[in-house]
């Protein structure tokens, strides 16, 4: 039905109006509305929000945004001839809000001089240019073996609790002073989780570079599955000023839930694990607008760090493999590593950057091209060593130089790394200086080492970290330190 509104010196204006038919938890139909378009914002008679989600023949699937309880049938509603936006802004920085713009914290209310849509085309490969900066993560293993790039989209998978949080939070505590804003997106995670994770922020003093959006486990669905398309359109508006973008989605999996049950409410016909057809699209269309713009578009970037939980470790589920499709690899951890006491608990056989060395710079590049081939090695002789007793000299080498290496890149919760001290770690556990140093000594030999280092040989650190390189001079003056230092310190060899 159409309603005459009001007049002015241009004449009439018309404006749809529409009433609800039936209604379902957060989702309501409404019959009228008949210029209607997709994700068009909807206003009720009471105050309540919704947003347009189905568009049929004769009626329209609304998602109601915010007091679904207030709503009843035969209310009326009205088009507004806005899609849904999102409010940006530099004042976002340090605070936490929901998808809504609307603030969490003890702060003054947001105001917005510019909104977005949140629902953008990605930047088409014109516009792109390589991924080779690379966005330090601060963890050893990771740094070392599966580089992250400004602008990638690397996957965290994993079951639960085997830190996938914990690895994406230790990233964003990294990047304190590299210049990089970071966005955390909590979709469906209880809110004391979330209030730790911010409370962490703030005691590391990230938090002033950092914008937390959180739609809690006891949010509306709607809220849920808008989260991660207003965190990436914030970031989208920090990347096209120019500036380097981390963007957290924790987790996708739950994303994907919400998507699922919207769309049973809306009778939308279901496929495989009762997801709608189009689940592929909904995180595709949201990852792909991580990208490096090159330097006539601004030359910043955003970078994906999308969390998606398995269960009983099977990648080979319906939403585990979409997202590893999209994605530009994975970062896989591992139940029984994290038991083991292995942390973090990376499987270097399933994990992968598919931007690879290029997200490298040259030093760390240089001393960890050994070392996953060390490792998986290490892995396939310690199945095999199991079932012989009788192995030759070579064999129990590698056994033993494998020991080390997972020692060395053992490394606790909330300490991240800075690069420089990452190379030099690498570098004594893949030329063989930790050979000699007995396992439960490998921690302690580590930890008094870069203290020494950082208070002796400082300048070392410095040159590795302004120049990126490490030559075979630096080489031997680090071997040569160290062996002087194993002596000093009288730690016990084999």
């Amino acid at each position: 039905m159409k309603t005459k509104i009001k007049k002015n010196a241009a004449g009439d204006f018309i404006k749809d109006e529409g009433v609800i038919v039936s209604l379902a938890d957060g989702v309501c139909w409404v019959e009228g509305l008949e210029g209607a378009k997709n994700a068009e914002i909807i206003n009720f008679e009471n105050g309540v929000t919704g947003m347009i989600f189905n568009l049929e023949s004769e009626r329209a699937g609304i998602l109601v945004l915010n007091d679904f309880e207030k709503l009843k049938r035969n209310d009326r509603c009205y088009a507004s001839g806005n899609v849904f936006t999102s409010g940006v802004g530099e004042n976002l920085l340090g605070r936490v809000i929901n998808p809504l713009g609307i603030a969490l914290d003890s702060g003054e209310n947001l105001e917005f001089k510019q909104y977005l849509p949140v629902e953008k085309i990605a930047p088409g490969v014109v516009e792109r240019q390589p991924v080779d900066t690379p966005l330090q993560t601060g963890i050893k293993a990771v740094d070392a073996m599966i580089p992250i790039g400004r602008g990638q989209r690397e996957l965290i998978i994993g079951d639960r609790s085997t830190g996938k949080t914990a690895l994406a939070v230790d990233t964003i505590i990294n990047q304190k002073d590299s210049g990089v804003i970071s966005i955390y997106i909590a979709i469906g995670q209880k809110r004391a989780k979330v209030a730790q994770i911010i409370q962490k922020f703030k005691d590391f003093e990230v938090m002033k570079n950092t914008i937390v959006v959180v739609a809690g486990a006891s949010d509306s669905v709607a809220m849920r599955y808008l989260a991660p398309y207003v965190g990436c359109t914030i970031g989208e508006y920090f990347m096209e000023k120019g500036k380097d973008v981390l963007v957290v989605y924790d987790d996708l999996s739950k994303h994907a839930w919400s998507y699922r049950e919207i769309s049973l409410l809306l009778k939308r016909p279901s496929g495989r694990e009762a997801y709608p057809g189009d689940i592929f699209y909904l995180h595709s269309r949201l990852l792909e607008r991580a990208c490096r713009l090159n330097e006539k578009n601004g030359g910043g970037s955003l970078t994906a760090l999308p969390i998606i939980e398995t269960q009983s470790g099977d990648v080979s589920a319906y939403i585990p493999t979409n997202v590893i499709s999209i994605t530009d690899g994975q970062i896989y951890l591992e139940s029984d590593l994290f038991f083991s006491g292995v942390r973090p608990a990376l499987n270097v056989g399933l994990s992968v950057s598919r931007v690879g060395g290029t997200a490298q710079n040259k030093a760390m590049k240089r001393v960890a091209g050994k070392l996953r081939l060390d490792l998986s090695q290490y892995w396939e002789l310690a199945t095999f060593a199991q079932f012989s007793s009788d192995l030759d000299t070579a064999t129990k080498e590698k056994i033993e130089r494998g020991k080390r290496i997972i020692e060395i890149l053992k490394q606790p919760q909330y300490e991240p790394m800075p690069v420089a001290e990452e190379i030099v770690n690498v570098y004594l556990a893949t030329s063989g200086g930790l050979d000699d140093v007995k396992v439960e000594d490998i921690k302690k030999v580590e930890t008094d080492f870069l203290k020494f280092m950082k208070e002796k040989k400082g300048k070392i650190f410095d040159t590795i970290r302004e120049k990126k390189i490490l030559d075979e001079i630096m080489e031997k003056k680090i071997t040569d330190i160290f062996t002087d230092f194993k002596k000093d310190r009288n730690f016990v060899t084999n």
